[in-house]
């Protein structure tokens, strides 16, 4: 509601100076050009005094997002004055897929030493954060049903069994890699050749 809108301004000026995180952004805006017949322009007003404060606002609260698909945006929100910048959110990098094995095996309470890391990053090419973790855990489960400590084994078959998005939604990465290719800026340097390219 606008009355809720507003007081989520004040409570982030309130204690600013800080950082205002709006998670998955474009679902929230869902409805917004059909506002006026459906909501009676509810949602084109909360929109409204959204972009305003942006623009206006005097308080150092930093504004950061995360959109899914920025495409869905509408052109106001982004220019310059209210997100001054976007980033392009690739599908990690061999060594980044090898970090992200690390933390979530310490994570759990497993020595991250004892696991072939590198191995384990090579063959979860394609496969986003969320799903490294999802085979992390999917290991956990193989190792406790048969009564022993998590292996190697137990990660990379879990990784073998999984479909991960960069295969089901080929397509729609792809077209998200082709727009933000001129569009916006890596938030990753540096990847190796081959590596697969989401989100923002």
């Amino acid at each position: 509601t606008e009355a809720n809108m507003r007081k989520a301004i004040r409570i982030a000026e309130t204690l600013s100076p800080a950082v205002l995180w709006l998670d998955e952004i474009e679902k929230g805006l869902s409805g917004l050009e059909s506002s006026g017949a459906v909501d009676a322009g509810t949602t084109a007003r909360i929109f409204s005094s959204f972009l305003l404060w942006m623009q206006e606002k005097r308080k150092p609260v930093f504004v950061v997002a995360t959109a899914n698909d920025v495409r869905r945006l509408p052109p106001e929100l982004l220019r310059k004055g209210r997100f001054d910048e976007i980033f392009f959110i690739d599908l990690p990098s061999a060594g980044e897929r090898e970090e992200i094995f690390r933390i979530h095996l310490q994570r759990r309470g497993r020595d991250p030493e004892s696991f072939d890391t590198e191995a384990l990053a090579l063959v979860s090419e394609g496969f986003s954060g969320a799903e490294i973790e999802g085979a992390v855990v999917a290991g956990l489960y193989k190792a406790f049903a048969a009564g022993r400590e998590l292996s190697q084994e137990d990660v990379a078959s879990s990784l073998e069994e999984m479909v991960p998005l960069s295969q089901t939604m080929s397509e729609r990465i792809e077209e998200l890699r082709h727009w933000a290719s001129t569009r916006a800026r890596p938030a990753s340097k540096g990847r190796a050749e081959g590596d697969p390219a989401v989100g923002f």
